[in-house]
């Protein structure tokens, strides 16, 4: 049976959703983790909801946390199937909110940091509808994606140059293997950022969505 994930939710500044952003969290953290950049977006997107599912594990190497699959090791074909494994849940999620929102599947747009970056890339040529968008903070492409999309989308990958966790060559890697599978990315590399967020990738990854969400269904 496929898990269930649930998280926090923010509606529309509009009040009517026309988009949907879900923002998925990294190793050891959980949906509210990312919260916060429903509210810094929150006027350039005014019809855009926001979802962040809690992974579905709890974290194997911290007491507190969620894990979207076990991280022991960075080595690809772990990190490929550690993927692979958590997939169906994430889109039993994505199919849900799209109907609890009655958002239109096209309209739907990925945010994801570190692990949860890993999780986008590896959910967006699975969708039976291409995402309107996808942003990844910090994170890699963990294994060639399924197969590359007949209509692209804007993917957006966005790292810090002192990223210690994450190195920033895990950026160039990531962004070269997605373009190799005929999938264009846009990147970009923050410097003196460690392995977070900072205001210059809100700024980037808020005008990619904004860009991508303007155009109504």
């Amino acid at each position: 049976m496929t898990e269930r994930l649930d998280g926090p939710r923010q509606p529309p500044r509009s009040g009517q959703a026309d988009a949907l952003v879900v923002l998925l969290h990294g190793y050891g953290a959980d949906g509210r983790d990312l919260m916060d950049l429903a509210q810094v977006w929150a006027d350039l997107l005014p019809g855009a909801a926001f979802a962040a599912p809690h992974a579905p594990e709890p974290c194997g190497q911290a007491p507190v946390g969620r894990q979207w699959f076990a991280l022991d090791d960075f080595d690809p074909r772990s990190l490929a199937l550690g993927v692979e494994s958590a997939l169906p849940a994430l889109a039993h999620f994505l199919d849900s909110e799209c109907t609890r929102w009655g958002v239109s599947p096209g309209r739907l747009a990925l945010v994801g940091f570190s692990q949860g970056t890993m999780m986008a890339l590896g959910m967006m040529t699975r969708l039976p509808v291409r995402p309107a968008a996808v942003v990844g903070f910090s994170g890699l492409l963990a294994g060639p994606p399924s197969a590359p999309p007949a209509d692209p989308f804007p993917v957006c990958l966005i790292h810090g140059a002192q990223d210690s966790l994450v190195p920033p060559e895990a950026l160039f890697a990531s962004a070269f293997g997605l373009m190799d599978s005929g999938i264009p990315a846009e990147w970009h590399l923050c410097p003196d950022l460690d392995h977070g967020i900072d205001a210059r990738g809100l700024s980037i990854a808020g005008d990619v969505l904004a860009h991508a969400l303007a155009a109504k269904p």
